[in-house]
């Protein structure tokens, strides 16, 4: 039995396959949408659109963009030979927020996980290869998450990298600013003191 017309119950299925959103949330933002004014629910519907118009990855880093090149790469003021390779774009927006990184990024768009069938032939390995080939780059900085899939993904690219003869690093892992030591877990402790640093 439909408790919903026709178009609300497909309005909530389609929210429903957002990732993260259950069937409550679905309807929830189902509902929300319904009770907008119109003007107010087609501007939603054209923002929308015209992301899905405008908004494309850049032929050099892979981030999302809506000119030609992204606005870093557009830079000439950042630092070109330095990449931080990063698992999607949003991680970007996070590495800047620190605004201590002035080199350029290159986003894979994923992580090698064979559980999820991912393999490296479904993430941008392949145009950072032929970026490090065909510029000078002088330090790739691996920022991929400190998980199974983040790690592995990380020793694979530093792998092909090694003929190359560029300088590969990992971002330093540790306590969490704030936290403290009781609550951190084992591997964590390792990585922080590996990482540590003269004072």
């Amino acid at each position: 039995m439909n408790y919903f017309p026709a178009a609300l119950q497909d309005l909530a299925d389609q929210f429903a396959r957002l990732p993260g959103i259950g069937s409550k949330t679905a309807q929830r933002l189902a509902f929300h949408v319904l009770g907008l004014p119109q003007e107010e629910a087609e501007a939603f519907a054209e923002a929308i659109l015209e992301a899905k118009r405008t908004v494309h990855t850049c032929p050099v880093c892979q981030n999302l963009t809506d000119r030609e090149l992204c606005p870093i790469c557009d830079n000439d003021l950042r630092d070109h030979g330095q990449i931080c390779v990063v698992a999607e774009p949003k991680d970007v927006i996070a590495m800047e927020r620190s605004r201590e990184f002035n080199g350029v990024y290159h986003v894979l768009h994923g992580v090698i996980s064979p559980l999820n069938h991912v393999t490296q032939d479904d993430i941008r390995i392949k145009e950072l290869l032929h970026r490090v080939a065909t510029s000078q780059v002088r330090e790739i900085i691996m920022a991929t998450n400190p998980d199974t899939e983040g790690e592995a993904t990380a020793m694979y690219i530093s792998r092909l990298l090694r003929p190359m003869e560029v300088k590969v690093t990992r971002l330093a892992y540790g306590v969490p600013v704030g936290s403290q030591l009781e609550y951190a877990d084992e591997v964590t402790l390792s990585r922080a003191l590996e990482g540590r640093q003269e004072i």
